[in-house]
C-alpha cells in the first residue's frame, strides 16, 4: 500500500462482556472517509454462563454495520426488527434522528459453549441526511458480490469498487472489501478506490514498499489510486474507505453529528426515556455514562 500517511496499532478497550480491538476513532485520525468507529470483537469463547449481551441503547446520526466471522447475535430495534445475524451477513442499521437496539446471544446458543469474533462499525451519515427516518437492513452472505482470481478471494460488503456494487443501502460514496489469499500474491487496486483508505489486517501480513506490516495493524493513505501490496499466503485483509465529508463530526458514546447540539439533544432524549423502545426487549438499557468521550 503505497503513500501510507498513518499506522494505527489495535487497541485493547472493555466493553463490559469482553475486550474488542479498537482501530477508529484515532487521536491522529478521527475518520477515514465517511467510517467514524471501527471495533474488532474478539476472538473469544464464551462458555455456557456467559453471553453476548448488549443492552437496549441508542443512536443518531450514522448507521451501525455489523460483520462476523464466528458466532451468532440476535439484533433487536425500535424499529420491530428481529435478525439472527450469522457469519458473512451484513446488518445494516440506520440511526438517522434516532434509534434503539439491541445486541445478545440468541436464546438457544444461552446456554452452550460459543465463539464471537467480527467487526463492529459506524458510517457517519451526510450532513443533509442526519435527521432521517431510521431503517434497516439485512443482506445474508450469499447476497454479496463474492469472486476469486487464482488464489484471491474478494468480497464487497459494502458500497461500490472493482465494477462491483453491494446491496447494502449506503448512504455516501464508500466501500468496504475483504480479500483473503492462500498464497503469496501481488494486489493492485488500481483506480478502483477513492476519497480516503484504510487497510486492515485481521490475520497474516502484507508488505509494500519494502516494509512488512502484520495482523491488527491498520495502514491509512490519503491516495488510495495508488493502493498495491502483496499479500502474503494464508492472509485476509479490509480494505475500507471513501470520500471524506467536508464538514468534521462530534462523537459522544453512541451519537454522531455534526452539531453538538444535536448530541446534547439525545443524551435528553435518552436520560428522559423518550428513545422509542424495542419490542420484546425494552425492560433493561444502558444508562449513559457521564462523563465519558471517545
Amino acid at each position: 500500500m503505497s503513500n501510507i500517511d498513518l499506522i494505527i496499532e489495535e487497541r485493547a478497550v472493555s466493553i463490559g462482556t469482553f475486550m474488542v480491538g479498537r482501530l477508529l476513532p484515532f487521536r491522529q485520525k478521527r475518520m477515514v472517509g465517511p467510517f467514524i468507529y471501527i471495533d474488532h470483537m474478539g476472538p473469544v469463547k464464551l462458555n455456557e454462563r456467559d453471553n453476548f449481551d448488549v443492552l437496549p441503547h441508542p443512536h443518531i446520526g450514522l448507521s451501525t454495520l455489523t460483520y462476523l466471522f464466528e458466532g451468532s447475535i440476535m439484533h433487536r430495534d425500535s424499529l420491530g426488527n428481529e435478525v439472527e445475524i450469522k457469519p458473512g451477513a451484513v446488518n445494516w442499521m440506520t440511526a438517522g434522528k434516532g434509534i434503539t437496539h439491541s445486541e445478545r446471544t440468541p436464546e438457544y446458543l444461552r446456554h452452550s459453549p460459543k465463539d464471537m469474533h467480527g467487526l463492529q462499525i459506524w458510517v457517519a451519515l451526510p450532513r443533509e441526511l442526519e435527521l432521517m427516518d431510521p431503517s434497516f437492513s439485512h443482506i445474508d452472505a450469499d447476497g454479496l458480490p463474492t469472486w476469486t482470481e487464482g488464489d484471491v478471494t474478494y468480497r464487497l460488503i459494502a458500497g461500490e469498487a472493482l465494477g462491483r456494487k453491494s446491496a447494502v443501502p449506503v448512504y455516501s460514496p464508500l466501500y468496504l472489501i475483504e480479500i483473503k489469499s492462500t498464497s503469496r500474491q501481488t494486489i493492485d487496486m488500481g483506480a478502483s478506490l477513492y476519497g480516503e483508505a484504510g487497510l486492515y489486517i485481521l490475520e497474516g501480513s502484507v508488505e509494500s514498499d519494502g516494509n512488512s506490516f502484520h495482523a491488527h495493524q491498520l495502514l491509512v493513505t490519503t491516495q488510495p489510486s495508488l493502493c498495491a501490496f502483496t499479500i502474503e499466503a494464508n492472509t485476509t485483509v479490509y480494505i475500507f474507505g471513501g470520500e471524506p465529508f467536508p464538514e468534521d463530526r462530534h462523537i459522544d458514546w453512541n451519537f454522531v453529528a455534526t452539531d453538538k447540539a444535536l448530541i446534547a439533544a439525545a443524551k435528553e432524549r435518552w436520560a428522559d426515556q423518550t428513545f422509542p423502545l424495542i419490542p420484546g426487549d425494552d425492560v433493561e438499557f444502558v444508562p449513559y455514562p457521564s462523563p465519558r468521550r471517545l
